[in-house]
């Protein structure tokens, strides 16, 4: 087959790549009709007939890899044992659109040269560490006699982490705690509270201090640099895309998080479609599993196509269905049942669990047509 011939059978995106492959290997003669012939028998057998119960063959083909998946739900990433849900627990969590993830992560790429600089990449890791005044702390004490809190300070972990006395003192002015005052004595912060001072104040003022953000990106809790092949990539437990996506020298187009609610806020509904597909993927992959990527495509085009991201349960895709027998066969029938009753809701029977619940004939294969006699008009 020539390629013109092929235009109108195959899609916009495949002739396109068909046509620039062919030009990129300088492919003519029966070279280029054997390639062309090729790809139109790959697309083709890529197909699925009309009317086929896609969706039963995407579960089994899900599922099945599913039940031989390890069940443990963490493993250390590198030396510093940064905990990555993994297995079926992490294959549950992404389905189910859980709006936290368990163990946020992110892969940090730089652009050139700062990805092949071992100082740069250190210091960046440094600068977005999350820190709290606890991680530079050695205690906070609630002073009862002199209603105060003392927080004695790391000297040694603050100068391994850049963050002076001044920047601590700041932050604490600076923070949501009002009404307070704070003195330095050595390496001692006493923090105490403006106007008349109640004990369980005190004790309230010690839990804010303790979590008060001095230095980083919030949410980056542990950093550690990786070298790939031949650049650094910061790995990190904790998520936060938006802000790291601001550093210039980060790179935007490589850089990832696992967050898949994240991705979507920051970059849209289709990231977050293609960040279900690449995550759910990956888990296969790390346990040596083969599952066709189409299967997942579908589940993700379904958790996705009203431009949120949906869970598959009663929460998300499953409890939204618009046939009121579907939803009812699901889970909680009694609750569906009246509420459809108060509502007038009508059940128009197109899917294939409410037909299967009254016996009827499933829109499915053959199923799904009707045939039409066209008599001849003489008889």
């Amino acid at each position: 087959m020539k390629l013109e011939e092929v235009q109108q059978l195959l899609p916009v995106n495949i002739y396109n790549n068909l046509k620039h492959k062919i030009k990129e290997y300088k492919l003519s003669g029966k070279k280029e009709e054997t390639a062309i012939d090729e790809v139109v028998k790959a697309y083709k057998k890529a197909q699925i007939c009309p009317a086929e119960s896609i969706g039963i063959i995407a579960a089994q083909s899900i599922g099945e890899p599913g039940t031989q998946m390890t069940l443990n739900t963490k493993h250390f990433a590198g030396v510093s044992e940064m905990n990555v849900t993994v297995g079926l627990p992490r294959i549950i969590e992404i389905f189910g659109a859980r709006k936290a993830s368990s163990t946020p992560s992110m892969k940090i790429y730089l652009k050139s040269p700062h990805n092949k600089s071992e100082k740069f990449v250190r210091q960046l890791s440094a600068n977005i560490l999350e820190i709290l005044l606890k991680d530079i702390s050695k205690e906070i004490n609630v002073d009862l006699l002199n209603l105060q809190v003392e927080v004695k300070l790391d000297i040694d972990e603050m100068h391994n982490l850049n963050v002076s006395t001044k920047h601590i003192t700041n932050s604490i002015n600076e923070s949501k705690i009002k009404k307070v005052e704070v003195v330095e004595e050595g390496d001692t912060l006493l923090v105490k509270l403006k106007g008349e001072t109640k004990i369980q104040d005190l004790f309230k003022l010690k839990v804010q201090l303790s979590e008060l953000f001095i230095s980083g990106i919030e949410g980056i809790t542990q950093v550690l640099p990786v070298r790939k092949s031949e650049e650094f990539v910061i790995t990190t437990a904790g998520s936060n895309l938006k802000e790291i996506l601001k550093i210039k020298e980060v790179d935007h187009i490589k850089t990832i998080t696992n967050d898949v609610y994240e991705i979507s806020k920051v970059l849209g509904i289709e990231a977050a479609r293609t960040a279900i597909i690449e995550e759910v993927m990956g888990v296969f992959n790390e346990q040596g599993l083969k599952i066709d990527v189409r299967h997942l495509m579908l589940v993700a085009d379904v958790m996705t196509t009203d431009g949120l991201v949906k869970g598959i349960g009663r929460y998300g895709v499953s409890g939204e269905k618009p046939s009121v027998l579907a939803r009812a066969s699901f889970e909680v029938a009694l609750k569906h049942l009246f509420s459809a009753a108060a509502h007038k809701e009508i059940d128009e029977l197109k899917g294939v669990v409410e037909n299967i619940m009254i016996n009827q004939p499933i829109p499915v294969g053959t199923g799904f047509f009707k045939l039409k006699l066209k008599e001849d008009k003489k008889k």
